[in-house]
């Protein structure tokens, strides 16, 4: 049998929330995480009212990254989001906190997701930014059949094996008709005594998004006081100081918004007005 196709399935918008982007990739370990974090804390810098949902309910590391490590407390029937950097939050991490593994299946995975979306507290968001797990499995397939999306923003890194995942992950938006706004490539190269170092290959990122026709957000370099500041809890983008690094998502951030606002405009019903 083949799988229903998620269009059939009714499509709930959040109450407040005017865009919902997701933020995705074939595999793990290409740095999707840290891409969401940064995105989210650089359009809240850029003047809008932003949440970040982390999606990857296995292995959430949004608690880790934006440095905070409360336990959400909730009024009424409503979930009352965390807050760092300006970003509200919302993680099974501050659920679930430390090294303990989460064995869940497939219907306790759709309905905590479905919990996320629906029972927080959000408040008015310009962006709802949405860290999924790496794949094509059960979360993102809840969250495409039961939500519309803004967009879907695919991160990758410079490596073969890396971009033969991240096809499939385009693949799987377009084949459920969600649009996908574009590809991120990662750690796309280091800089050494300003030579440009390309650990992973060099080029994918563009080669692929011309062939999958969609376009190519960022190219983002390998950067150590990146990967200190998620470790730390200190994204690099909340930095006040301005660096090449802050510049580049700041960059992405003014161009998912504007992807953003034009695929709303393709798909934005036309009114037309009896004479």
């Amino acid at each position: 049998m083949g799988p229903q196709h998620p269009a059939e399935q009714p499509k709930l918008p959040i109450p407040g929330v005017q865009n919902i982007l997701a933020i995705g990739s074939g595999k793990g370990g290409v740095g999707k995480s840290t891409v969401a974090v940064n995105l989210a804390i650089t359009l809240e810098k850029l003047g809008h009212a932003v949440g970040l949902l982390d999606a990857d309910v296995y292995g959430p590391n949004v608690p880790l990254m934006m440095g905070v490590r409360a336990t959400p407390h909730a009024i009424g029937q409503r979930i009352q989001p965390l807050e760092a950097h300006g970003v509200r939050l919302m993680s099974m991490g501050f659920l679930n906190p430390g090294d303990k593994p989460l064995v869940w299946r497939g219907p306790m995975l759709n309905s905590v997701i479905q919990q996320f979306l629906r029972s927080v507290d959000w408040g008015p968001l310009d962006y709802l930014v949405i860290d999924l797990p790496p794949g094509t499995g059960d979360v993102q397939l809840t969250l495409i059949q039961t939500t519309p999306l803004t967009g879907a923003i695919i991160v990758t890194t410079p490596s073969d094996v890396a971009l033969e995942d991240a096809r499939k992950a385009v693949l799987m938006f377009e084949q459920v008709r969600e649009p996908v706004l574009g590809i991120v490539e990662n750690m796309s190269y280091l800089e050494h005594n300003g030579e440009k170092i390309y650990v992973f290959g060099k080029g994918g990122g563009a080669r692929t998004a011309e062939q999958m026709k969609v376009p190519l957000l960022a190219e983002i370099p390998l950067d150590p006081k990146t990967r200190e500041g998620g470790d730390t809890g200190k994204p690099i983008a909340a930095s006040n100081q301005r660096s090449s690094q802050v510049e580049i998502f700041e960059k992405l951030a003014r161009t998912v918004i504007e992807k953003a606002e034009a695929t709303k405009a393709r798909t934005r019903p036309t009114i037309t007005v009896a004479e």
